[in-house]
């Protein structure tokens, strides 16, 4: 397995067919030439594939397809057959080809392309960001890659730490747009085509974006269903056995149980503990698992292992994820592939498209908002604000967090709020507020935290993970569907419930979310304390002069009034710090 990169320099096109200046860079990263302009970085975790040609542009990508037949008809349709055997990066570049953005937005699945087209770099990423890309430019050449790492070790470039970014990581918990936490590295968006011209400018195309379309016609919960299991069925691996995990959640629980309706061979589930003094969902799990007849397997987790895993795991990430699951995450794509399965389902998605009970702060919001001179009030604030705040992480602390040298720099940094408002008050936004937080969820939490995860810390173990509620056609589906479906009074996803409400217990479909209860302030004051005390008041963070340490130290004391999320911001800090150190910054 590996990654890929690809680098075009002047006077190195796909037609000169020999080495050249790009090669030249590539060497410098660390990646060995398999053709002109193209490499794999083959000490890192991928499914890199090609170099392959046709039309006379060459590629190298990541893609898996789940809509083969449908994209060999519209070729065939369109009198360019694809030969016999054309694996799945020849057949999406054979698509670009012949048929522009068009035959990119009929592909279904997950992928990330590039393409030597002549004197232009050109990055294809598929529509909901399940696999991502990276690209930057120095020394009148452009370089871009699947791994981050490769791309920092370009002497040309130079790159030094972010600190946009690194406000935004501690805003959101991850990076939510195009920026990275290397100055000068940017991620291509999800469902755009960009282009690299041999003159420095960058020209963006869309393939896919989601739209409201009201009025859409059928019954929402019959094409609903019908929808659900097609996405499920696209993504079952051939002849093998499959693994889902289950976390007892609706979202879970529904993929698990379509997997077992539609699978012809076993179905393995997979759910976590974090011991029984815990509150958790093991329960309904365990339920969905006899209801389904999987083959159920339970991982315990411990403090201990999550401390000495945590730094590796955060090593493994393109982009740092403030999510104390990762670890359990990776443990349990280990033991997904120690039972020698290859892929593995997952329920995610169905929050940021169906509308979860995280949109319920800002709708909230919304409400007061509304009230007659409420914008007079010293309390009110905008969308795109209110939205940062609702996230409860790091937004508010950090004027104490951060020092004065880094707050100083950051004064000229554009804000935050960017990532978010063009969903929430630009002009092109949706209709319905829901609408507009579940746009912003899927573009900035969907593709930058839930998808990236999922993706990278499976490749690691040589599993694919697969998420259905993110089909394409899904998202579609849901945006067509009238607001009060989705969030039907106090009922959270109701399309979705009711939708698969035959395949599971009425106990599980019916009751309200409560997610997993994960002992992060045990963690930071058990196994991780001295580790988190060395690491974030150790010489290398303050050499990096980020963080106070008087704040620092408050945090680690459990003092100051940040009640139940002091682990949550004390674990992003932690998180943080650990990424930087994994990439030398």
């Amino acid at each position: 397995m590996a990654r890929f990169c690809v680098c075009l320099a002047p006077g190195s096109g796909p037609a000169v067919g020999r080495s050249g200046p790009a090669d030249a860079h590539l060497a410098a990263m660390g990646a060995a030439p398999v053709a002109p302009g193209l490499a794999l970085v083959r000490d890192e975790p991928g499914r890199a594939q090609g170099p392959f040609d046709a039309g006379g542009r060459r590629a190298v990508g990541e893609v898996t397809l789940h809509n083969r037949a449908e994209l060999l008809g519209a070729l065939a349709a369109d009198r360019a057959p694809a030969p016999p055997g054309t694996s799945d990066g020849e057949l999406l570049l054979r698509c670009w080809v012949r048929l522009g953005e068009r035959g990119v937005a009929l592909a279904e699945g997950m992928f990330v392309l590039a393409v030597l087209d002549g004197d232009d770099l050109v990055l294809i990423r598929d529509h909901v960001g399940a696999r991502t890309l990276f690209y930057a430019r120095a020394a009148g050449a452009w370089a871009a890659s699947t791994s981050l790492r490769a791309l920092r070790r370009w002497p040309a470039l130079g790159t030094r730490m972010n600190l946009s970014a690194v406000r935004s990581f501690l805003t959101f918990a991850y990076l939510p747009g195009d920026e990275t936490l290397l100055e000068g590295v940017r991620e291509v968006l999800p469902g755009r085509v960009l282009r690299l011209a041999g003159d420095g400018t960058v020209t963006e195309t869309v393939h896919w974006e989601p739209r409201e379309l009201p009025g859409a016609s059928g019954d929402p919960v019959l094409t609903l269903r019908a929808l659900l299991e097609d996405a499920t069925a696209r993504r079952l691996p051939e002849a093998e056995a499959v693994g889902v995990l289950l976390s007892g959640g609706i979202d879970s629980s529904l993929v698990t149980a379509l997997a077992a309706k539609l699978h012809s061979h076993p179905v393995h589930t997979y759910s976590i503990s974090f011991g029984g003094e815990l509150p958790n969902e093991l329960g309904y799990s365990g339920l969905v698992a006899a209801h389904c007849h999987t083959r159920h397997r339970v991982l315990t987790v411990s403090g201990a292992a999550v401390a000495g895993r945590l730094a590796g795991t955060a090593a493994l990430l393109d982009s740092p994820v403030g999510d104390p699951l990762t670890v359990p995450n990776l443990l349990l794509a280990e033991t997904v592939a120690e039972d020698g399965l290859g892929v593995v389902l997952n329920g995610e998605g169905g929050d940021p498209v169906f509308g979860g009970p995280k949109n319920l702060p800002m709708l909230v919001q919304e409400m007061h908002a509304s009230a007659p001179g409420a914008r007079e009030e010293p309390w009110y604030e905008d969308r795109a604000t209110a939205y940062l705040r609702s996230y409860r992480k790091c937004w508010t602390d950090l004027p104490d967090l951060l020092t004065a040298d880094a707050l100083s720099a950051l004064e000229s940094a554009p804000p935050p709020q960017r990532f978010v408002e063009p969903y929430l008050t630009g002009p092109g936004r949706m209709t319905h507020l829901l609408n507009q937080l579940l746009h912003c969820n899927l573009r900035t939490k969907g593709a930058h935290h839930i998808l990236t995860k999922v993706e990278r810390l499976t490749a690691s173990q040589g599993v694919e993970g697969r998420a259905p509620l993110f089909d394409r056609h899904v998202v579609d589906h849901a945006f067509a569907t009238p607001p009060t479906l989705k969030l039907r009074g106090t009922a959270e996803k109701w399309v979705l419930k009711e939708a698969v409400r035959d395949l599971l217990p009425a106990t599980v479909v019916d009751r309200p979310k409560s997610g997993m209860r994960v002992p992060v302030q045990q963690w930071l004051t058990g196994p991780l304390r001295e580790l988190g005390g060395d690491l974030l008041l150790g010489r290398a963070a303050r050499r990096r002069g980020l963080f106070r340490p008087d704040t620092v130290r408050s945090w680690l004391r459990g003092e100051g009034a940040l009640l139940p999320r002091q682990g949550g911001k004390l674990w992003l800090v932690l998180t943080l710090e650990l990424w930087l150190r994994a990439y030398d910054l």
